[in-house]
C-alpha cells in the first residue's frame, strides 16, 4: 500500500492483487513483468504509479502486482479499476501472446525447471533471499495472494485492531482457499499455496512463527516479542544487514509500523477482481464488528493465544469449507457450537454482518452469495472437474480462469 500518512482505523484499505504472466496459448508462465513494468520513455521501473493504482514487481518475473495508491474504500468502483488496470496489463501482454492467469497457484508449473528473479532495482534484495531460502519453491515462485492493509492511527487503534485481525485470520482460508492443485495433481489441500507459505522459511522459524502472530497489543511489545527473535535468527545469515525484519516478518498478519497499518497476507487470490474486493468487504467488516465489541470483548480477544489458532488455520488450510471446528474456546467468539463446519460458520457470521452492516456488504450482495451458496474458488475447481484431472481438463479451466479476470466474471 503506497501512502505514508497516518489514516484511522477503517478509514480505507491498501488493497494488493498478485497474478501470474502466462502464454496465452500453452499457459506456460512467462517471465516478462519488466515488458510491462516500463515508464513513457520505455525504462524498466519497479513501479509504475497512477492516480488511483501502482503496477509493481515482485520477486520473481513472471508475477505482477496491482495495488491501491494509498487508502481505498470498498466500493463497485475500485473493482473497475481494478479491472480496468488489468485489462490495460492485458492489452500490453498480448503484443508478446500473454496474459494474466488468476487463482493462487499455477496448476502444472514446476519451479525447479527454471526460474527468473527480478533483475533490475532492489536485485540485492532478492538475491539475499535466494541465497538464503532457494526460491526455485512453490513457496517462492509460485503464490499469488491478496492482502488487505488495514490502517491505525496509534498504539490505542493498533491494540484493538491486532486483537481483532488475529481471531479471523484462522479461518480465512475456507472463506478464499483458490489453491487445490499444482503440478498437475489435486495436492489434498484446499489452501496448497498456503501449506506452502507456512514453511517456505522454516530454515529461520522466527519469521513466520505460528502464522497466527503472538499476543502484542502496541509497537514496543511487537518489536520485544516479534521483530527481535526475527533479527536474532537472521543474523548469521545476512551479515551485510540487507533484509529488513519489516519485508522478513511473514506471519499471516504482520505489522507495518512504516506506515502504520496491519496487512492481512493468508488470502488466497480470486478468479476476478469483484470477487477479491467482495473477500475483502467481508473479512474487513468482520475485523470492524470485533472492534466494535458486536461479538467479544476487547479483554477476552486478547486471551486467545496463537498456539490454538494455529491449529484451526492450518485445518482450515488443509479441508477449507468442510473443516469441523471443535475448539470451544474459539467457537465462543462467534457463538458457535462445537461441530460446525467452516463454511456453516461463515454463513452464521456473513448474515450477522448483512444485519449489522448492511452498508459495507450490500453492494458486493451477488459476490458473497456465491460464496456463501457454492463455497470458496476451491471447492467450485474441485466441482467442476468432477475426477477429471488430467493436464487437458485442468488447462482448459485455467484458460477460462484467464478469460474470468479479463471479464471480471465469477466462476460459479
Amino acid at each position: 500500500m503506497s501512502g505514508s500518512g497516518h489514516y484511522k482505523a477503517f478509514s480505507g484499505y491498501g488493497i494488493e492483487l498478485e497474478y501470474m504472466i502466462v502464454d496465452k496459448t500453452t499457459l506456460a508462465v512467462r517471465p516478462i513483468s519488466d515488458f510491462v513494468l516500463r515508464d513513457e520513455s520505455g525504462a524498466i521501473q519497479n513501479e509504475l504509479e497512477f492516480e488511483k493504482t501502482c503496477w509493481s514487481n515482485e520477486l520473481v518475473k513472471h508475477v505482477i502486482e496491482l495495488k491501491t495508491n494509498g487508502p481505498a474504500v470498498l466500493t463497485r468502483d475500485l473493482i473497475g479499476t481494478f479491472h480496468s488496470d488489468l485489462q490495460k496489463i492485458n492489452t500490453v501482454l498480448s503484443r508478446e501472446n500473454c496474459c494474466i492467469m488468476p487463482t493462487a497457484m499455477h496448476p502444472f508449473f514446476d519451479p525447479q525447471k527454471g526460474v527468473k528473479l527480478w533483475e533490475h532495482d532492489d536485485a540485492s534484495i532478492y538475491e539475499a533471499y535466494n541465497r538464503i531460502f532457494d526460491c526455485r519453491g512453490h513457496g517462492w515462485s509460485n503464490l499469488q495472494s491478496m492482502h488487505i492493509n488495514l490502517p491505525f492511527f496509534d498504539d490505542q487503534e493498533f491494540e484493538s485492531l491486532h486483537a481483532a485481525v488475529r481471531l479471523v485470520l484462522p479461518i480465512l482460508p475456507a472463506l478464499a482457499a483458490s489453491s487445490p492443485i499444482f503440478e498437475s495433481k489435486i495436492s489434498g489441500f484446499a489452501d496448497s499455496r498456503l501449506e506452502f507459505y507456512r514453511h517456505n522459511q522454516k530454515k529461520i522459524p522466527a519469521i513466520a512463527g505460528h502464522v497466527i502472530p503472538e499476543q502484542a497489543w502496541s509497537k514496543a511489545q511487537y518489536h520485544d516479542v516479534i521483530y527481535k527473535k526475527i533479527l536474532e535468527q537472521i543474523k548469521p545469515h545476512d551479515n551485510d544487514g540487507i533484509l529488513d525484519v519489516l519485508w522478513l516478518n511473514s506471519r499471516g498478519a504482520i505489522a507495518r509500523f512504516d506506515r502504520n497499518a496491519i496487512e492481512i497476507r493468508v488470502l488466497d487470490v480470486q478468479e476476478a477482481p469483484r470477487m477479491d474486493i467482495a473477500i475483502a468487504a467481508v473479512v474487513t467488516t468482520l475485523v470492524k464488528s470485533l472492534v466494535d465489541g458486536e461479538w467479544i470483548p476487547l479483554s477476552e480477544q486478547k486471551m486467545l493465544s496463537e498456539v490454538p489458532m494455529h491449529d484451526i488455520f492450518v485445518s482450515t488450510l488443509k479441508s477449507g469449507s468442510g473443516t469441523v471446528l471443535k475448539d470451544q474456546s474459539y467457537l465462543k467468539v462467534f457463538a458457535a457450537t462445537s461441530g460446525i463446519t467452516a463454511q456453516d460458520l461463515w454463513r452464521q457470521i456473513i448474515s450477522r454482518l448483512e444485519e449489522r452492516y448492511p452498508s459495507l456488504l450490500s453492494p458486493f450482495a451477488e459476490e458473497i452469495k456465491v460464496l456463501v451458496s457454492l463455497g470458496n474458488l476451491s471447492d467450485r475447481i474441485l466441482r467442476r472437474l468432477n475426477g477429471s484431472y488430467n493436464q487437458e481438463a485442468v488447462a482448459a479451466l485455467y484458460g477460462s480462469f484467464c478469460d474470468c479476470v479479463q471479464q471480471n466474471r465469477i466462476f460459479s
